[in-house]
């Protein structure tokens, strides 16, 4: 994925839809207001690390990502670090049983051993603590019929799709969020689903502007999530790919198709005493 500065507003764009499709929320697991510490995995711009600054004061945040692009007017209770989440996990910043919460965020296309990643994290995350994963899925749905099997865009994210499961990083699914965090050793795991519009069309008006949001972020990021897929891996041509994107976004583009994807989330927690055997427990909440 590129990290220039139209990708930077994408990533920022796409945090605030889904602030306003989580009703302002920026985290379902359970975390107390005395929290202490907080680790943000691929945090992007750093834009989620810092409103979880706000929100918890007396919390010190810490984000990591590859990429040195975060913001440098950061909450003094926040700073960022760069680091690879696959490579070990070393030195003072990743210390056992040292995070009350660790989160991470669309790293599906970014991630292959996520079992290293969430072992990592199991280790440091304190006993009792939460890791939360969150991520967008990319197939397409409508439930009226409007998206049928020629609808340019869905014809996009196949492609999509299918590119992602040659490399290795399938993108998310029903169960997938979860099942990564029981194979970690987490308990207590709780999964949700929320329907995600894409264009302005639903009646609601908080889900309009999530369309609108959606709409926009999918003019300035289908290229950049696809482009490189769709030749490198699926053997396009760049004209191919091109139009295909382009006619994908002006389908998009039309009210009268209904579409909507998924984004997952899903929590789990480190079990009070590790070497305990404890049952997980997964509860689907659709909204």
């Amino acid at each position: 994925m590129p990290t220039d500065e139209k990708e930077q507003d994408r990533l920022d764009l796409h945090h605030e839809i889904l602030v306003e499709l989580f009703g302002g929320e920026l985290h379902k697991a359970p975390i107390p207001d005395d929290v202490e510490r907080i680790l943000d995995i691929g945090t992007g711009t750093g834009i989620w690390a810092i409103d979880m600054a706000r929100k918890y004061p007396g919390a010190e945040i810490v984000g990591t990502d590859l990429s040195p692009i975060q913001i440098t007017w950061a909450p003094e209770n926040c700073r960022f670090e760069v680091d690879d989440a696959e490579r070990d996990w070393i030195g003072s910043l990743f210390r056992s049983d040292s995070y009350d919460f660790i989160h991470a965020r669309n790293l599906a296309q970014a991630v292959t051993d996520w079992e290293k990643v969430l072992g990592e994290a199991y280790r440091c995350c304190k006993p009792g603590g939460y890791v939360e994963l969150s991520e967008v899925g990319t197939t397409l749905k409508s439930d009226d019929g409007t998206l049928g099997p020629d609808h340019k865009l869905k014809l996009c994210m196949d492609a999509l799709e299918s590119a992602l499961m040659k490399i290795g990083r399938p993108p998310a699914s029903p169960g997938l969020l979860k099942q990564r965090l029981e194979n970690a050793g987490f308990v207590d795991i709780k999964q949700y689903m929320h329907k995600q519009p894409i264009g302005p069309w639903p009646k609601d008006q908080r889900l309009r502007r999530v369309g609108a949001m959606a709409l926009m972020a999918a003019e300035t990021g289908v290229n950049a999530y696809a482009m490189g897929a769709l030749t490198r891996i699926n053997s396009m041509s760049a004209e191919e790919a091109t139009r295909m994107c382009e006619e994908g976004l002006a389908d998009c583009k039309n009210k009268n198709y209904h579409i909507y994807t998924h984004h997952y989330i899903a929590y789990g927690r480190k079990p009070d005493h590790v070497g305990c055997a404890a049952q997980s427990i997964a509860d689907v909440h659709f909204r």
